[in-house]
Parts: structure tokens; sequence; C-alpha cells
């Protein structure tokens, strides 16, 4: 993934490069001498709050979703440091803020009621009534009064 002008995240909602802040550090782990040398781990910054590409509606909904991984200011920060290189890491962590916005703006649809039709209803009671009539049939019968 190339570095882009903007970044789609839903339909209605698309965020300008310009919006997202990018800070590199040393990443801990393996990989010996390189590790020490080279900043390859990546932090994404994004200001909620002063976003002009999000609603008003959006952000509430971001911030009810999203609200144990935003800090006090509201600004969401993710970090990427799997890869051994910078880039790698970041097309990573652009790739996780984006599923991460598309899951928290997605809006489950209500689920529309329904009720069984007229012969449904008519079919069950038929079977019901089937099923009772062979219940009765094994009782104990009275010769007698026969």
């Amino acid at each position: 993934m190339d570095k882009q002008d903007q970044y789609r995240i839903t339909t209605s909602c698309i965020i300008p490069a310009a919006e997202l802040f990018f800070s590199y550090s040393r990443s801990s782990g393996k990989g010996g001498q390189h590790v020490n040398k080279v900043n390859t781990k990546v932090s994404l910054i994004f200001d909620l709050e002063a976003s002009p590409s999000l609603t008003e509606e959006q952000k509430t909904l971001l911030k009810q979703r999203l609200g144990n991984r935003l800090n006090k200011q509201g600004i969401l920060r993710l970090d990427g440091d799997r890869q051994r290189s910078q880039r790698g890491n970041q097309e990573e962590v652009i790739q996780r803020f984006i599923s991460l916005l598309r899951d928290a703006l997605y809006i489950q649809k209500s689920r529309k009621k329904t009720k069984p039709s007229r012969n449904a209803k008519q079919r069950r009671l038929q079977g019901k009534k089937k099923r009772g009539q062979l219940k009765q049939q094994r009782g104990k019968r009275n010769f007698e009064q026969e």
C-alpha cells in the first residue's frame, strides 16, 4: 500500500492523510543491531475531536465504541512494531486504523418482525390435533361402556 492522500473508511467517511500524524521510534524485541539503530516502530495519532472529516454523529458513535482506546483529549493512538521495516509497520497500523474505525462506525440493521402465515398456523394446529388423537387412542379403554 503506497502513501495515499486519503483513506476510505465507509462510503460516507473519508479521512485525509493530513489528519493522521505518525511518529517513529526504536522498536523492542529481536533483531540484533538493526533494532537498536533504526526507528521501525510506528505510532499513528488521530485527533478525533479536531477531525473535520467526521460528522458530530460519527464522533459521538466513535467516542462510545472506542472510549477505552481514546485518551482524555479524544486522541486515538495505535502502535505497530511487528514488522522489521518502518514502511511495513506503517502499512499495518493504517490497516488496523481503517478496520477499527470501520467496525466502530458500522450500524447493525434492525430485525424486521415477521409472523407465521395463516397456512403455517393451520398446519401446526392440524399436526397437534393429529398427535393428540394418536395419544388418546393409546389410552385405556373401558370395554363395558362400548
